[in-house]
């Protein structure tokens, strides 16, 4: 079948070092800005963008690249999802945490989001420029392969009480609500996938 002009270059892609700035644009819309600007300790949005920046650059933390594919068309990031092993969230999360504490003053306590035996969704997030266009799900799915591949059953996430949309995204996929935790103060469902 012909390609016309209007045809776009859809693709999943593990994330870089180099695009730090633009995961960090996308973890901080996953998050919002008040919950982003706690563990910035700020509600400057260049000192948060830097913070998430810095760290999605780095090895071994819950932002890091590492743990992140991304979504791209016509070779623009447009999206991204970063997930993990449940098991190692306290290895992943002590460098952030560690980081924040002691450069910016962070002084929250956080809630363990996730345990042992969990392929973890941490956060998920489409530019509002590119969303309803099914990319969030096509995120999830390549989610699901990765997690596969790994050797993981069972994938899960948050969703925040009252984020209708989202939970009936995660719902629509296979997940169910197994339970709700506590996190900085808000309370979430607790939704589960297996694989």
């Amino acid at each position: 079948m012909p390609m016309n002009s209007s045809t776009n270059f859809n693709m999943t892609r593990p994330a870089t070092p180099t695009d730090a700035p633009i995961v960090a644009q996308l973890i901080i819309l996953a998050m919002g800005q008040i919950l982003a600007g706690k563990f910035a300790n700020s509600n400057d949005p260049e000192v948060i963008h830097a913070l998430f920046t810095r760290f999605a650059g780095l090895k071994g933390n819950q932002y890091s690249y590492e743990n992140i594919i991304l979504w791209e068309e016509d070779s623009a990031v447009c999206g991204m999802i970063i997930a993990y092993d449940g098991a190692e969230l306290d290895t992943l999360r002590d460098p952030f945490l560690n980081y924040t504490r002691a450069e910016l003053g962070f002084t929250g306590t956080l809630e363990d989001e996730t345990q042992s035996g969990e392929y973890y969704i941490d956060c998920l997030a489409v530019l509002p420029q590119y969303q309803g266009k099914g990319i969030a799900k096509g995120l999830i799915k390549a989610l699901f392969d990765t997690a596969a591949k790994l050797g993981h059953h069972t994938v899960g996430l948050l969703v925040s009480k009252g984020n209708d949309k989202a939970q009936k995204l995660y719902t629509g996929l296979g997940f169910q609500v197994v339970g709700e935790k506590g996190l900085l103060g808000g309370r979430h469902y607790h939704l589960q996938k297996q694989l």
